[in-house]
């Protein structure tokens, strides 16, 4: 199972608990690469590996701006400044002193949990970017207020640290990275309404040389690995070490409602020039995607199949508000268009309606706005499914040549009929030819009270098909521009050959050669939807908002 990343390279705080789960391992860990373990962590996993129970543990490193201690070239023994070795049990003991100065503040926490039976919570663990705030406290609460697992804090027997030279000071910077985790911590689970309480906790600590659980909400001591709690009248050896335990309930312990103060207006801090720049491939061509909130989830099957295909080079137009943020959460390469047409309609915006035809405008408008910016442009709808990734074959039609696919749905005779090109998958390179070609087509959809795929048709092929060439190109006369349509085979639509109506469709579309198979020729947006799920031509799990295994 692949772990995901937002177009920046963070990867997501969900798959990557999503991808231990799959592992075969009696014990999982999940630890920031900064920090420094010491051999204790060993020697308590392997006294919790004895539990007959579900078990999480938690714990913080402590959080230090001078440590005057490195490994020697073998990493093996440590030493100090002076170059003399330090023991290690000396060293978790300097490391170990003061933990309890410090709090559960920090995202660089330790977790570790057992295989068991039991889940790690409840609900859907939302796309967290990991190392960008929240998800730990979130993750937790979730776990305590499931309360499938015993859940303890071991930060006072685990030495750990990681190194800060700006001085331990948390990193309240209200990127947009921490906002985003901030906004899916208030809306998914507990996290907005039950805080947690860390001095509350259970606690693993040694006293007198004896390793035992502290729960001072019960006002019981158990020994690590027994059963039965006993009662503090009972453990007199140890009821010093309890009693200044206890005091360290009066330690501030941060709040996690901390967290929730983040909740600003959350945006992407990138122009379109911007993302362009940071997706676009070695040829300067990026993918463009126009979508709605109503198309939120095939939006998602769309980008899970192109990141199968290791297509990175995706970038999506936002027509509203909802998707816009949809998209930041869901770590996607976004921008909002603020020409888009208002009250888009969730499930009567499909072909034909008076809605898809202002919706369709804006993709040939921010087609040519990216053309104008020197990239080119394969723009495909998000009902287009990919079965393989055709910008090497469309590209290679050279410049001053549109490529787009065919919707006629007879299966003889000429593909580059009257109104038969469709503008939801189409191939643009950024030169003058194209540009001056694709700017007449705006310009006339601009007036057109239909949509903008009978502009494309009258403005490069003439109106009834006067500058058609052969059976499967046009030649627009003043702009000097070739259209070519694409080889139905490999580029069907929706009514080609009744591919969509075929018991196994993925399979007759492999066997057809397809390249892409365009999900058109339906009515509405339920249908189109229920037909895609239905046929397995489907890569998107909104249950648990990651990619489905291929």
């Amino acid at each position: 199972m692949q772990v995901y990343s937002m177009f920046l390279g963070t990867p997501f705080f969900h798959s990557m608990v999503a991808k231990i789960q799959t592992s075969v391992s009696d014990i999982s860990v999940l630890i920031d690469p900064q920090t420094i373990l010491f051999p204790n962590f060993i020697s308590t996993l392997n006294s919790a590996h004895k539990f007959h129970y579900d078990w999480l543990l938690i714990s913080s490193p402590r959080c230090i701006s001078y440590f005057p201690f490195h490994l020697d070239d073998s990493g093996v023994h440590w030493l100090r400044e002076n170059g003399k070795r330090i023991k290690t049990r000396k060293l978790q003991e300097i490391v170990a002193r003061g933990w309890q100065k410090d709090n559960h503040c920090e995202e660089r926490m330790i977790m570790a949990w057992n295989k068991g039976n039991s889940p790690l919570h409840n609900g859907v663990l939302p796309p967290f970017l990991y190392g960008k705030g929240t998800h730990n406290h979130w993750f937790i609460n979730e776990a305590l207020s499931s309360d499938f697992r015993f859940i303890f804090d071991a930060s006072g027997i685990v030495s750990s640290l990681h190194l800060d030279d700006l001085g331990c000071q948390s990193n309240r910077s209200e990127s947009w990275e921490q906002v985003g985790n901030s906004l899916l911590g208030s809306v998914y689970g507990t996290f907005d309404f039950r805080q947690i309480n860390y001095s509350k906790l259970v606690k693993l600590l040694s006293c007198n040389g004896q390793y035992l659980f502290i729960d001072t909400k019960e006002n019981s001591v158990l020994p690590f690995g027994y059963q039965r709690p006993l009662r503090f009248w009972r453990v007199q050896k140890v009821k010093d070490c309890v009693n200044w335990i206890r005091s360290l309930e009066s330690v501030k312990y941060c709040s996690c409602s901390d967290e929730m103060k983040l909740l600003l207006p959350l945006h992407l801090p990138f122009s379109l020039e911007s993302l362009l720049t940071m997706v676009a491939d070695e040829n300067n061509s990026v993918v463009l995607s126009v979508v709605g909130y109503n198309y939120k989830d095939m939006l998602m099957s769309w980008v899970c199949r192109l990141r199968h295909l290791h297509v990175q080079n995706f970038v999506v137009c936002a027509l509203d508000h909802e998707v816009y943020e949809f998209c930041i959460l869901q770590g996607l390469p976004v921008f909002k268009d603020s020409l888009a047409p208002r009250n888009i309609t969730f499930n009567d915006c499909h072909f034909g309606t008076e809605c898809f035809q202002r919706v369709t405008k804006v993709k040939s408008r921010i087609a040519l706005q990216i053309l104008n910016l020197g990239y080119n442009v394969l723009l495909s709808d998000v009902d287009v499914y990919w079965f393989r990734n055709p910008l090497p074959m469309l590209s290679s039609f050279g410049p001053s040549v549109l490529v787009a696919q065919s919707d006629e749905y007879i299966e003889t005779g000429p593909i580059n009929l009257p109104r038969r090109l469709n503008s939801g998958f189409y191939f643009a390179h950024s030169d003058t030819s194209t540009i001056s070609a694709m700017a007449k087509v705006v310009k006339h959809a601009s007036t057109s009270n239909l949509s903008e795929q009978p502009s494309f048709y009258d403005t490069l092929c003439g109106e009834g098909g006067i500058y058609r060439v052969g059976v499967n190109r046009c030649l627009e006369p003043e702009t000097n521009l070739t259209v070519h349509f694409l080889d139905r085979d490999l580029f069907p639509n929706g009514a080609y050959r009744g591919l969509w109506e075929r018991k196994d469709v993925k399979e007759a579309c492999l066997k057809n050669g397809c390249l892409i198979l365009h999900n058109n020729w339906i009515n509405g947006r339920r249908k189109k939807l229920e037909r895609q799920v239905s046929s397995g031509l489907w890569d998107y799990d909104a249950s648990t908002r990651m990619c489905l295994l291929s």
